[in-house]
């Protein structure tokens, strides 16, 4: 059920002291938005609960690599989402030029990699070992790919690295970027009807594992400096020769004037912490029951006031 944004401000009040706000800037917080569904709810919930105590708030549309550079220089102010195995690298490289600050981890726990549906394994069963996976790669071949298996990775401006671990490890796969999220869903959801095997690439936490079964491809575990040092992991000339982290943070940055400027927006940003179920449920808000993000975000804020009571308080 939805109430109105006027309905869930009113809740919100109820709930913040009523000087919390009282030394912030009036100028506005920007907060990004990219190209994937729980960072665009998660965003607007975080920026509902800073308008409704007071904050102004503009949302920008960045690209998900380049916004750690904006929110150094101060152009954007907050990120919600640095997940270490798709934005650890960019991330670092912006605090080694100082101006963004670290403002803790997440509960969740991330994983980004290769993935397969449950029904694939049948195909396969070597899986999930990787190697296992390169001896099937008959079974994923597309008219687009000859005769290699297909890959469908994330979008280009995601930068997964797919090709480069393709030749790292030899496989017999040519990797295909899909457009968008909503793309790679499609994908699983026409190969579901014939059960035709698939691999793409998929992350967690994400809707995806609670309507489709699946495992993660295992390939050599990451060694910090896979990405960067060609000694680092088995094939001693190439990057990308290894897996994603498997456990992997999900951070939040900001601007390190957000602290003097809006002292008690930057308080709250320091307590706010989701868990993998509830950033899967802002996803499925919008990929599953087809709500629009501001919506989701009013729905989820309606839903969970004892969780996010506390982080204003």
């Amino acid at each position: 059920m939805r109430r109105s944004t006027r309905a869930i401000t009113a809740g919100i009040l109820a709930v913040l002291p009523l000087a919390a706000f009282a030394e912030d800037s009036s100028d506005p917080i920007v907060i990004p938005i990219h190209n994937w569904s729980s960072q665009i709810v998660m965003s607007n919930v975080v920026g509902q609960m800073l308008e409704s105590a007071g904050n102004n708030v503009e949302y920008v549309t960045t690209d998900s690599q380049a916004v750690y550079e904006s929110v150094r220089l101060g152009d954007v102010t907050l990120e919600m989402e640095v997940w270490e195995g798709a934005f650890g690298a960019s991330f670092r490289a912006a605090q080694e030029k100082g101006g963004i600050v670290d403002v803790g981890d997440h509960n969740a726990v991330t994983r980004e990699d290769w993935w397969y549906p449950m029904w694939t394994k049948e195909a396969c069963p070597g899986l999930p070992d990787w190697k296992a996976l390169n001896d099937c790669a008959a079974l994923f071949k597309t008219a687009e790919t000859g005769d290699k298996g297909m890959y469908l990775d994330g979008p280009v401006d995601w930068l997964k690295h797919g090709k480069e671990r393709v030749e790292a490890l030899d496989m017999d796969f040519a990797v295909i970027n899909a457009g968008s999220a909503a793309a790679l869903w499609a994908a699983i959801g026409a190969a579901e009807a014939d059960k035709k095997p698939i691999v793409v690439f998929n992350w967690t936490p994400n809707f995806a594992e609670a309507v489709w079964p699946g495992e993660f491809v295992e390939f050599p575990t990451w060694v910090d400096g896979c990405d960067k040092d060609p000694s680092v992991g088995p094939n001693p000339d190439a990057l990308y020769d290894c897996g994603n982290p498997a456990k992997g943070y999900m951070k939040k940055a900001a601007w390190e004037g957000m602290e003097e400027k809006w002292p008690a927006a930057y308080a709250t940003l320091e307590k706010i912490s989701f868990t993998n179920a509830q950033i899967a449920e802002m996803a499925k808000m919008v990929d599953i029951d087809e709500m629009e993000p501001e919506e989701a975000a009013e729905a989820w804020l309606e839903q969970n006031e004892d969780v996010w009571s506390a982080w204003v308080n």
